[in-house]
Parts: structure tokens; sequence; C-alpha cells
């Protein structure tokens, strides 16, 4: 079974890279290829938004163009940190027709994002568990070639939300898997740990997603919180080569503006900053 890991990374984060270099582990580790995009394919045209919207979000339609290739394919956020011990999703979420994402409505209320999306769309015999929507979070997703959500989905429909409602891609691809009656089921929390479960243990989860703060004490402190806790979970299993994906632009940047008031583990800055010396 041919199997992707697929993420969206435009720009010279040192979080991004860092990411990946954590996919790449575990690409490696499960027998898939990771493809990451650096540009964007689906052009969106984002005016006045009601709301926060990336003309970036778009790009996760190109998960459906990757399963007319690959039988599975994993989609991954670029603020996710899979973590070295992180189990074989691929062997434990195997139904080929279901759509595998973690359902957020469990833990946040979700009603006024059904609702928007319903206004826009239409109305939609929309799931619910214990009483509140099943709504998924879109940062990470498990499809394969025989899950038709990739396949109902239109860059046309992603227009004519995107300047209307909040988190336009994700409730629209909710409601594209609601509309049709295709196969869900949510990951356990371990897959998609986010903050909003709280912050004890989330070290030990297999994917953690730095959504919104990131666990850290606000959103502008997100990238620092991932690098701490990708030098805490890599120390020793990243190689100096590896390290050199981080020397890019933006280190001595970052090192000037955010590192003087967060530092980060000295091991970490030393391979950086010894790569970065020409820069």
């Amino acid at each position: 079974m041919k199997k992707a890991i697929f993420t969206l990374a435009i720009g010279d984060n040192p979080m991004y890279q860092a990411a990946i270099l954590s996919f790449k582990h575990y690409a490696e580790k499960v027998g898939a290829d990771l493809i990451i995009s650096d540009q964007l394919h689906y052009p969106i045209k984002i005016e006045n938004p009601t709301y926060n919207a990336s003309p970036a979000w778009t790009e996760k339609l190109r998960i459906g163009e990757l399963l007319e290739t690959y039988d599975r394919v994993l989609y991954v956020d670029a603020d996710v940190l899979i973590t070295p011990h992180a189990r074989n999703v691929f062997d434990l979420y195997t139904d080929l027709q279901t759509a595998y994402w973690f359902d957020e409505g469990i833990i946040q209320e979700r009603e006024q994002d059904v609702a928007m999306v319903c206004d826009a769309l239409g109305k939609v015999d929309w799931p619910l568990k214990s009483n509140r929507p099943i709504y998924y979070n879109a940062g990470i997703i498990l499809t394969s070639s025989q899950c038709p959500l990739f396949k109902k989905t239109t860059l046309d429909d992603l227009h004519k939300v995107c300047n209307k409602i909040t988190h336009y891609d994700q409730s629209y691809f909710n409601y594209t898997l609601h509309k049709n009656g295709i196969a869900h089921s949510s990951f356990d929390k371990a897959f998609n740990r986010m903050d909003m479960s709280g912050k004890e243990g989330y070290l030990d989860a297999d994917f953690i997603h730095y959504a919104g703060k990131g666990y850290a004490k606000n959103s502008r402190r997100r990238d620092i919180q991932f690098l701490k806790d990708f030098a805490q979970l890599y120390k020793g299993l990243v190689s100096e080569s590896e390290i050199e994906q981080l020397k890019d632009k933006a280190w001595d940047n970052f090192l000037g503006t955010v590192y003087a008031k967060y530092p980060l583990p000295n091991w970490l800055i030393e391979l950086c900053s010894e790569r970065c010396i020409d820069r």
C-alpha cells in the first residue's frame, strides 16, 4: 500500500522546519513518502473577510490529487510536532472508506460554525454527539483513495464561503462530509493533541498540535514553545546534518527578536547558530 504524509510549509519559520524534521523521521518509521507544498496551487480571493482567513488553507485540496497516486494520505499542519514515540496511525485506523480526524466538537462548542456554513451553502442533516455537533479539526486528516471526501470538495465552494465564515476550510470540509454521508470517525486525542484538552502530559501524545496559543502563554510565543518541545523530545535523535535544515534566513532575526527574551536550549542554539555563521 502506497502512503504519503503531506504538509504545507510556506516561508522560513524555524518552527515549520523543525516540524518537517519530525515528519521526516515519522515518514521513515511508517514507510510513507513525505510531500511538502512550499507554494500555493489553488488561488483564492480573500477580500475583506469577516473572520481571519488565509489563502493557504485551500492547499488542503491537494489531498485529492495525491489520492490519485497514493492509497492513503495523512495531511498534517506545519504547526504539528510528531513525537519520536508516535504510534503508526496507518496501522491503527485502517478503514479505507473512512475519513479520520479529531472531533473537537466534544471539547469546544461549534454550533455557530455549523450555522454559518449551513447558512452559506444550505442546510444539511448534521450529526450530533452528546447533543453537540460532530465537528472535526482539519489540522490532521487521514484519508484513503476509497474515501470520496476530497472528490466532493471544490475550490468554487471555498470561494463561496472564504470571506463569510470562520475556519472556512475546516467548516466546509465538515459540511461536505455530512452533506454526502461520507464515513467518518474520530482519532484518539493523542493523534491531535491541542491545548484545549489541557496541558498536563501533552508531550506523551503522538501528534502535538500547536494551534492557537500552542501551549504557550500567548500565540506570539507558540513558536518558542514548539522549538523547546522539539529540542526536549529529539535531543540525541537529530543529527547535525538534519539540524542544518533549520539554517534559514529567518534564524538570525528569530534569535535577535525572540530568543533574547525566551531562551531555547543551548544545544539547539549552538547547532543552528554554527550553521548560520555566514548569514
